[in-house]
């Protein structure tokens, strides 16, 4: 890809996903997240609708008068994205790969990050960790983040969910708001994402294309494993293995469901080539009522 290809693809992105970020999401990312995070910052006299659960008991005994805890939101929040680079994230059916939905969907929580005061940082990651970008702000970082989900290239095509959230939970030492974009095939992940969701608050935001639900009918076909390289050949037209191609699936999506409300992980489901906007809009309004 040229420069000027990158550059007018770069470009196309940061049009349509700043233009969500400022006319839909910021609203809605600021009130499911900024009240999250509550900072101490001074204690004043008791007034007739002060929540009585905010009743500084010590400072009341000492004065013989009802003081209350006066909190603010705290202003700056850190938000990371842990971004599948695996083979399976190059796989899609209809109008974009999992990866392109990948890349617009980061840039737009990028620039909703930024234009609330946040810090946004990256990782990518495969069965190792790809790359990692610390947390920043500003438009140039935001540029820099998106030319990198276009144009990078992963060294590894397997994936270990469990791995990068080990190395999450390291190396951002500070509580933060943390979405996982992945389809999440993988096992075994569940006992560090428990660990992680203990110290940050936990998104996983699943991607996948509506021809991993179902085998449609289209007689003898070869299916690649983009994880591992391996070929095979199939015969759609027998009813049984479509079956039981959609009872596996169905029990990995059962597991998966499982393991998430284990872990208390919120979770949005998007389709490629389906709109994700409602799912995250939906998402954000189902955050602030709770």
């Amino acid at each position: 890809m040229s420069t000027l290809e990158l550059l007018k693809k770069v470009r196309k992105i940061e049009i349509k996903t700043k233009g969500l970020s400022n006319h839909i999401f910021s609203g809605e990312y600021h009130t499911a997240f900024k009240g999250k995070g509550m900072a101490f910052s001074e204690v004043r006299g008791y007034q007739p609708g002060d929540d009585v659960r905010s009743i500084d008991w010590n400072v009341t005994a000492r004065y013989n008068n009802p003081f209350v805890k006066v909190f603010e939101e705290e202003r700056e929040m850190t938000v990371m994205l842990l971004i599948d680079m695996s083979g399976s994230s190059d796989f899609g059916t209809q109008t974009q790969l999992k990866r392109e939905v990948a890349t617009e969907i980061a840039a737009v929580l990028s620039f909703s990050a930024i234009n609330n005061n946040d810090k946004i940082g990256v990782i990518f990651f495969s069965d190792k960790i790809e790359k990692f970008i610390p947390p920043k702000k500003g438009k140039s970082h935001i540029l820099r983040i998106i030319r990198e989900l276009i144009t990078f290239k992963s060294e590894n095509k397997k994936t270990n969910l469990e791995q990068a959230l080990i190395y999450f939970n390291n190396v951002i030492k500070k509580r933060s708001v943390c979405f996982i974009l992945s389809d999440f095939m993988d096992n075994n992940f569940d006992k560090s994402l428990k660990i992680a969701r203990k110290k940050h608050d936990i998104i996983a935001l699943r991607i996948h294309d509506e021809r991993e639900e179902q085998l449609v009918d289209v007689g003898l076909i070869k299916l690649e494993d983009t994880e591992t390289g391996d070929l095979k050949w199939v015969d759609t037209s027998s009813k049984n293995i479509r079956k039981e191609f959609r009872k596996n699936y169905l029990i990995f999506e059962e597991n998966l469901k499982k393991t998430l409300q284990h872990s208390a992980v919120d979770h949005i489901n998007i389709k490629t080539g389906k709109d994700y906007v409602k799912p995250l809009i939906n998402f954000f309004k189902n955050r602030r009522r709770k």
